[in-house]
C-alpha cells in the first residue's frame, strides 16, 4: 500500500479536502494503520452478490436461552430452525457495551457486550454467514471513555466533540428528532453545550478533528479483522457539521465515505460498505457517488410506499417511484426491506405522495396500535419522521386480526419486496409476523420498543412446534418463499428490472430479466381489495410458462383458478386473474 503511488495520492487528495495542509500527515497515519492491520486480515473471500443473497437483521440477544451467551443462542436457533442455508448474510445489530437506544449509544467499540458473548462468537458467526455489522460512527454514549476524557479536559479528547452555543445560526440544521440539538454538560472547564443529533445520551463526534477519523478507521478495520464482510455506516448523513448549513450530506461526509471505500478496497477487497440514510430517495442514492462511494444503500422509500399502497388501494405513487428506483451505478445495489429495528421512516415519501395521503397513512397506523415519531422541520414545526409499528400489525384489519386475509396480505407484501432488484433484508420479527409489542412499549415508554421485541428460545420453539399457529404458518411460508427466490437467476441483485405499463391503478407489474437473458419473470402485484384481470401476453409479448409461487407451494398468495376436475391451473389462464391484495411470480416463455 505504501508503494501504491496512485492510492497514496488519492488518499492525500481526499484528506486535503477534509483537513487542508494537515491532510498529508493524516494520510501517512492512515497508511500506517492499514499496514498494521493487513497481516490480520489475510486472504479474503472476494465474492460479488447474486440471487442467493438474503439478509437477516437481528439483535445479538434476539433469542435468549438460560446459561447460554446470546450470540450462541441465536446461532443455535438459526441452525436448528432451517434458516441456515436460506439466509446467508447475517446483520447483527450493535453488539458492543451500550447505555441506551438498544445498542446505538456505544460505550466501548472494542469490546463485545459480556451478555452477548465475545469476539470469538462474532468470528464463529462469520464462519457460517457473510457477517454485516454496525459502525456507529456519528455519536457515542455519555459512558464512552472518549466522552469521559473530554469532560475531564484530556487531550486530544477535548476536540472529539462539537461545542456550540444555542442560537438562530443553527436554524438551518436538518433534524431527525424533535429533541434539542444541543445538550448542556458539566466539564472541567465549566458548562458546555455539545451537539446531540439523536438524544442527550448520543454525543456527536467531531470529524473536523483528524484523530476522530483515525479512531473510527481503526475500529472499522478491527471489525473486518474479526470477520465482518459488510460494514453498515449508521446515520452517516449527519457526520460532518458546519454551523450555518443544513449539516446533512455535506461534501466532507461524502468524502469520508469515499475514503472508507478506498481503504477497504485496498486492504480488504470484498468488504462492502452500506450507508444508512433515512432521507428522500434522490438524497439517499447520492451515497453511490459515481460508483466510488457506498457499494449498497438502503431502499428507504420502499417500506412506507408499499404500506401506503396497501392501505389506500392505489399503487400509482409506487409505480412512479419504481421508474427511478431501478437504476443504480454498475457494481452497486440496494438493500430492500420493509421492517427493521427502527420504525418505518416516512422521509422517503417526500415528493412521492401528497400531504393528505401521508396524514391518512399516519392515522391508519394509529388505528392499528402504532405511534408516530416526529422531527423538527426547517420551519420549527413538528412533522412525521417514522411510523412505530410492526409491519405485520400495520397490515392488519381491525375487525379480523390474524385472520387468513391478514396473514396473506403480510406475506404478499414480503413476496413483493424480495422480488425487487437488489438484496432483500428481513427483520427477525417479520419471520413470524410478530404483532406490536405493547408490553414493551408500556415498560420503556419509547415508541421504537413496539417493534423491538426479544424472545426466549422456548417461546419460539413452542410457536414452531404448533403447526396450526399463525406464527408457525408465516415462518414456514417464509422458508418456501426464500427457497423459490434463491433459485431464480432473474432475481440477481443487478438483473434488469423493467416496469411494465398497466392502466389499473391497483396493479404493479414489473419484469425481471437475468443477466444472461435466459430467464424472464413477470411480477404481478395487486394492492386493491378487488380482483382484476391482467393480460400477460398483451403487456409483455410473451405467455406465462409457470407460476413460480404456486410451484413452490405458495399458490394461496394469489387464489388459483381451477379446472373442471378441481385442479389448479398452472400456468394460470391469460388474462391472468389477480385476486384482492395478491401477488404472482410468472416465469415467461422465451
Amino acid at each position: 500500500m505504501a508503494n501504491d503511488i496512485g492510492f497514496a495520492n488519492r488518499l492525500r487528495r481526499r484528506l486535503a479536502v477534509l483537513y487542508g495542509p494537515r491532510g498529508a500527515f493524516v494520510a501517512d497515519q492512515v497508511i500506517r494503520l492499514m499496514e498494521e492491520y493487513a497481516p490480520r486480515l489475510g486472504p479474503r473471500k472476494k465474492r460479488s452478490w447474486d440471487e442467493r443473497d438474503i439478509i437477516l437483521i437481528t439483535y445479538p440477544d434476539q433469542v435468549r436461552s438460560a446459561g447460554c451467551p446470546a450470540l450462541e443462542s441465536l446461532a443455535n436457533f438459526l441452525a436448528l430452525s432451517g434458516l441456515h442455508g436460506l439466509v446467508n448474510i447475517l446483520h447483527i445489530l450493535p453488539f458492543y457495551p451500550w447505555s441506551s437506544d438498544d445498542g446505538f449509544a456505544v460505550s466501548d467499540f472494542r469490546r463485545v457486550h459480556p451478555d452477548y458473548g465475545d469476539w470469538a462468537h462474532i468470528r464463529a458467526l462469520a464462519e457460517q454467514y457473510d457477517l454485516m455489522v454496525d459502525l456507529v460512527l456519528n455519536h457515542v454514549s455519555k459512558e464512552n471513555q472518549y466522552f469521559k476524557r473530554y469532560l475531564a479536559g484530556e487531550e486530544p479528547y477535548q476536540r472529539f466533540f462539537i461545542e456550540a452555543t444555542p442560537g438562530p445560526y443553527l436554524g438551518q440544521v436538518v433534524r431527525p428528532r424533535s429533541t434539542p440539538l444541543l445538550t448542556q454538560v458539566k466539564t472541567s472547564r465549566g458548562p458546555r453545550y455539545v451537539w446531540t443529533t439523536f438524544s442527550d445520551d448520543q454525543i456527536d463526534l467531531n470529524y473536523a478533528e483528524p484523530q476522530v477519523l483515525l479512531e473510527m478507521l481503526d475500529i472499522l478495520l478491527l471489525l473486518v479483522a474479526n470477520g465482518a464482510r459488510i460494514i453498515r455506516l449508521d446515520a452517516i448523513a449527519y457526520l460532518w457539521k458546519r454551523p450555518g448549513t443544513p449539516c446533512i450530506h455535506l461534501p466532507e461526509t461524502h468524502e469520508i465515505v469515499k475514503l472508507f471505500r478506498d481503504v477497504v478496497d485496498a486492504v480488504a477487497p470484498g468488504t462492502l460498505l452500506l450507508t444508512e440514510t433515512n432521507v428522500p430517495h434522490e438524497e439517499n442514492i447520492s451515497y453511490f457517488g459515481d460508483g466510488d462511494e457506498a457499494h449498497m444503500v438502503y431502499q428507504f422509500s420502499l417500506a412506507p410506499l408499499l404500506l401506503e399502497a396497501f392501505l389506500s388501494g392505489d399503487a400509482t405513487p409506487m409505480k412512479k417511484w419504481l421508474t427511478i428506483a431501478s437504476r443504480t451505478p454498475p457494481g452497486t445495489t440496494v438493500l430492500n426491506f420493509t421492517a427493521s429495528h427502527d420504525g418505518i421512516g416516512v422521509r422517503g415519501l417526500e415528493n412521492l405522495i401528497p400531504s393528505e395521503r401521508l396524514e391518512a397513512l399516519c392515522q391508519a397506523v394509529r388505528e392499528r396500535g402504532g405511534q408516530i415519531s416526529m422531527r423538527l422541520a426547517g420551519s420549527g414545526r413538528e412533522v412525521p419522521y417514522e411510523l412505530n409499528i410492526t409491519y405485520y400489525s400495520a397490515l392488519g384489519d381491525q375487525t379480523c386480526q390474524n385472520c387468513p386475509d391478514h396473514v396473506r396480505r403480510f406475506l404478499v407484501s414480503q413476496a413483493f419486496m424480495v422480488a425487487l432488484r437488489g438484496i432483500p433484508g428481513i427483520y427477525f420479527l417479520s419471520l413470524f409476523g410478530t404483532p406490536n409489542d405493547l408490553e414493551g412499549l408500556a415498560k420503556t415508554g419509547r415508541a421504537r420498543s413496539i417493534n423491538r421485541r426479544k424472545f426466549l428460545r422456548e417461546e419460539l420453539d413452542a410457536w414452531l412446534a404448533d403447526g396450526k399457529s399463525v406464527r408457525s404458518q408465516i415462518f414456514e411460508a417464509w422458508k418456501k418463499l426464500l427457497a423459490v427466490r434463491r433459485d431464480q437467476e432473474a432475481f440477481h441483485p443487478e438483473a434488469v428490472q423493467h416496469l411494465v405499463p398497466c392502466d389499473d391503478p391497483g396493479v404493479v407489474a414489473f419484469e425481471r430479466r437475468s443477466l444472461s437473458g435466459e430467464q424472464k419473470i413477470l411480477v404481478l402485484f395487486n394492492v386493491a381489495a378487488k380482483e382484476t384481470q391482467v393480460p400477460v401476453a398483451k403487456l409483455c409479448g410473451r405467455t406465462a410458462k409457470r407460476d413460480l409461487l404456486a410451484s413452490g407451494g405458495l399458490g394461496w398468495l394469489n387464489p388459483p383458478v381451477f379446472n373442471q376436475e378441481g385442479c389448479a391451473l398452472d400456468p394460470p389462464p391469460d388474462p391472468c386473474p389477480l385476486g384482492p391484495q395478491s401477488i404472482a411470480w410468472l416465469e415467461l416463455s422465451r
